[in-house]
């Protein structure tokens, strides 16, 4: 048995947000938006946002201050900032991480007795706020996922997953894409082909999503190199748009794998751009899917040969001081996660060991 769940609604087009603002007007009078300091401002987002909402009276308050890699003090915080203000609906405005900051301040505005430790429990809550998002890169996806991550507490990066986050519109124009500088093009690219494997080699795959990692993935093969060599190319700024959001739908289905885990850490305390920490994992889940997809892997790379030899060739190289009291405690907290039952193949404390040594600085 397989099924397929998305009930985002998806616009994807040049001023889709100016197109689309009587659209706004049915999630209610009084809107809270979600973004971070200067990049939408800088890509037009933003501004786009409020030109919308002021065009149609709709009265709304810009919440500004959220930070790569959300917390859960950053969200404690911003929650107590607008808990007291009768918000109709919440609009995140930028990458992964206001985009995921929305959804889970959504929940907890429309159900004021929970902290954010309880977004983690599904079962203490059945309703949000309407989340609208407005992507400003290409890789997250998080515009048509049910999905949010945060750091918790001690500094680890923790995803909740709840039906009712996935955003009841998502507003999607390239052009906000063409601002980003080469070093952001390719993690968020990088972290779109990571979805995109990733879903398809998942154990959770079906169907429908592997039709869409399919497409994401030559997609992915086709524009990224193009990106980061002509940041202002738009036809191609567009398909990697496109296979972002696909290669979301995908992990929509089937969730994301080990490697993800694996790069967390790598974010969190080494400064990596997510994209790019993940992608430092991602060969050894095609090796590992081997035994089991053999007609899967052999598919993923017709389409990039090597993928590791694409990754390098996009530009990542990673390696970080990493120390035996973190490496331990990294090794133990991934052979733990909930990832591995997706995962194919055999990852043991040793492999994991051994996968770390090779972005540990000598």
């Amino acid at each position: 048995m397989w099924q397929y769940f998305m009930p985002t609604k998806v616009l994807f087009s040049q001023k889709v947000v100016e197109q689309s603002k009587e659209l706004l007007r049915t999630f209610g009078k009084n809107a809270l938006i979600v973004t971070g300091k200067t990049s939408s401002r800088l890509n037009g987002s933003l501004n786009d946002v409020e030109n919308a909402l002021n065009s149609i009276d709709i009265e709304y308050h810009t919440y500004d201050k959220i930070e790569e890699n959300p917390t859960f003090e950053q969200i404690r915080t911003a929650v107590g900032e607008c808990k007291d203000q009768s918000f109709d609906f919440v609009i995140g405005v930028g990458g992964g991480s206001p985009l995921d900051s929305a959804k889970a301040i959504a929940v907890l505005l429309k159900n004021p007795s929970l902290g954010v430790e309880d977004l983690y429990d599904a079962s203490k809550y059945n309703s949000s706020l309407p989340i609208i998002a407005v992507p400003t890169t290409s890789g997250t996806g998080s515009e048509v996922t049910q999905y949010s991550v945060l750091t918790d507490d001690m500094g680890f990066k923790r995803g909740f997953s709840h039906e009712k986050i996935f955003p009841a519109l998502a507003l999607i124009d390239p052009t906000y894409t063409l601002s980003m500088g080469t070093s952001l093009t390719r993690s968020t690219g990088l972290d779109a082909l990571c979805h995109a494997v990733e879903g398809f080699l998942s154990k959770r795959a079906t169907l429908i999503s592997d039709l869409y990692a399919i497409e994401a993935m030559r997609l992915i093969r086709d524009n990224l190199p193009v990106v980061l060599k002509e940041p202002d190319n738009y036809k191609a700024r567009e398909a990697m748009a496109y296979a972002s959001s696909l290669a979301g739908m995908v992990i929509s289905q089937t969730s994301t794998t080990l490697a993800h885990v694996l790069g967390y850490p790598l974010s969190t305390f080494k400064g990596i751009r997510h994209g790019d920490a993940t992608a430092a994992f991602l060969g050894a889940i095609v090796s590992g899917a081997q035994s089991e997809v053999p007609e899967k892997v052999d598919l993923v790379r017709k389409i990039f040969g090597k993928i590791d030899e694409f990754i390098a060739s996009a530009g990542l190289s990673i390696k970080v001081q990493i120390t035996d009291d973190e490496l331990e405690r990294w090794i133990k907290r991934a052979i733990s996660a909930n990832h591995m039952r997706w995962t194919r193949g055999k990852f043991t404390e040793d492999l994991i060991r051994e996968l770390y040594e090779g972005v540990r600085a000598n």
